[in-house]
């Protein structure tokens, strides 16, 4: 039953087809006993070193072994990859183990090739991977160098620097565009603080300038009282006339202070819709109060008067005994209308006051009206100081339909201002050597309040030439913009 169990007898002699004597055979047939000795192999005897230790291969140790396995020779110089069977002899039916194993030289050599060759292009990718990482990182952040060199220019006071370089759509690039931000935002912070320490250091020489004056006048007189050289009765009279008006002064001079700095404050305005056109009478009607020998009427922005129908003053008659600002300004008021229309019978006109311009030509705005009303009275203020007395004031107003903006000009006659210094006349204590001077009584202030105020309602303010000479005073506001506020086409500019 044993032998029935073996396979097919199978002569040693064949295995001699595989053995060519002409070139290394890479194929190994071997028969071994069941004592482990060999019986017979297909090697030449010039290759008996190359032969696998198979002693071991009995048919007993086959049962527990893998029968595909990798043998070495004696020196462990050659690698065979080894199938063993068992098998019978033939002629004498005994029990043998049948080597069949092919000579891993060939494959190793292979392996070793490619081991090498793959070797030397992983090596090389990695090289060049690496000097390709090296370049690339360089060349990507070569920018944030320039961001560290232009961070120390900046540093060291050369605040004009700004990065550059790189594109937009990068991390680097973004990076340069929010650091550009914010140099740009450095730059305005300390150019504006540089501004506010030099106009700070001239607003407090000049307000001093201008306090010493009325101050030395005080003193002056007060020391002349003082040592007795007002003898006569006029000259303390005149002395305290003195004193007082430069009193008045130096107040002036403090509350503009006063309201320059609330200016400076940057507090909310009050906003609420304020039509100018009654500004623009109220303001009118303050002018001529104040000024009786003055005629101030309201016009529209081309520089025409608004041809409207006129309405003679009529006043209420007055209580016999007025009390309270309202009778007061009702006495004050029916003064003015008794003076102008003597001036006028001498003249022989009647005196008038011009009715609010068509509706077309109103003008409605945002804003806090009694900057506003504060606005025209200064404007007008300087009008009348800068103006021979009987001078006319025009008052316009008007709608610039293109830019949305509210129009209100205050139009003088007098000298006008030169091209050059028309930029300077809104800056704080700021005179010309002509004309406009201390003479007038004026403190420097009125137009920097103007510029103040309107920039503060997002407005602009320019002074012009007025056709036939004199200058106009323009300030633009910004119109309403609630739906249905927007004038008519025939109202612009």
């Amino acid at each position: 039953e044993a032998a029935s169990e073996l396979p097919s007898p199978l002569n040693i002699d064949d295995a001699e087809t595989f053995n060519d004597s002409n070139s290394f055979n890479p194929f190994y047939v071997a028969a071994v006993d069941a004592r482990g000795k060999l019986i017979d192999d297909n090697l030449r005897p010039d290759q008996a070193s190359l032969r696998p230790v198979v002693s071991w291969l009995t048919v007993g140790h086959l049962e527990n072994v893998a029968r595909t396995l990798t043998l070495q020779n004696a020196d462990h110089t050659a690698e065979w990859r080894v199938l063993a069977l068992p098998a019978g002899v033939a002629g004498t039916g005994e029990k043998a183990s049948l080597v069949v194993g092919l000579n891993l030289k060939n494959a190793n050599g292979i392996v070793a090739r490619y081991a090498v060759i793959f070797t030397f292009f992983g090596l090389t990718v990695v090289i060049l991977g690496g000097a390709l990482t090296r370049l690339l990182v360089t060349s990507t952040f070569a920018p944030l160098r320039e961001v560290e060199a232009t961070a120390a220019r900046f540093a060291g006071g050369d605040f004009s620097q700004r990065l550059g370089g790189a594109t937009p759509n990068t991390e680097v690039g973004r990076l340069n565009q929010s650091l550009n931000s914010m140099l740009s935002r450095i730059d305005r912070a300390f150019a504006d603080r540089a501004r506010t320490i030099e106009q700070m250091r001239r607003f407090v020489g000049d307000a001093s300038h201008e306090l010493r004056t009325p101050l030395v006048s005080v003193r002056g007189y007060a020391e002349l009282y003082r040592m007795g050289a007002l003898t006569k009765h006029e000259d303390v009279a005149q002395a305290m006339e003195r004193i007082e008006k430069e009193a008045v002064r130096m107040g002036e001079l403090v509350e503009d202070l006063l309201e320059l700095a609330r200016i400076d404050e940057a507090k909310p305005l009050q906003l609420t819709e304020v039509d100018l056109v009654p500004l623009a009478n109220d303001a009118a009607l303050d002018a001529m109060a104040s000024s009786p020998d003055r005629v101030v009427t309201v016009v529209g922005t081309d520089l025409h008067t608004v041809k409207t129908d006129t309405v003679p003053i009529t006043l209420p008659p007055a209580r016999s005994t007025p009390t309270g600002p309202i009778a007061f300004a009702g006495a004050t008021l029916g003064r003015l209308v008794a003076r102008r229309a003597r001036a006028g019978r001498a003249a022989g006109k009647v005196i008038t006051i011009p009715d609010p311009p068509p509706a077309a030509l109103r003008a409605i705005v945002l804003a806090e009206e009694n900057k506003v009303r504060q606005v025209l009275g200064n404007l007008i203020a300087n009008a009348m100081r800068f103006t021979p007395a009987g001078t006319p004031i025009e008052i316009g107003v008007g709608v610039d339909s293109t830019r949305r903006r509210a129009i209100l000009s205050v139009i003088d006659h007098g000298e006008g201002i030169p091209p050059q210094i028309r930029a300077k006349i809104f800056q704080r204590f700021w005179r010309a050597d002509n004309s406009r001077n201390r003479g007038t009584g004026g403190s420097g202030l009125g137009l920097a309040i103007v510029s103040a105020i309107v920039e503060a309602h997002h407005g602009e303010v320019e002074v012009i030439e007025t056709s036939g000479g004199g200058a106009t005073f323009r300030v633009s506001l910004p119109l309403l913009q609630a739906a249905g506020d927007a004038p008519d086409s025939t109202a612009s500019n």
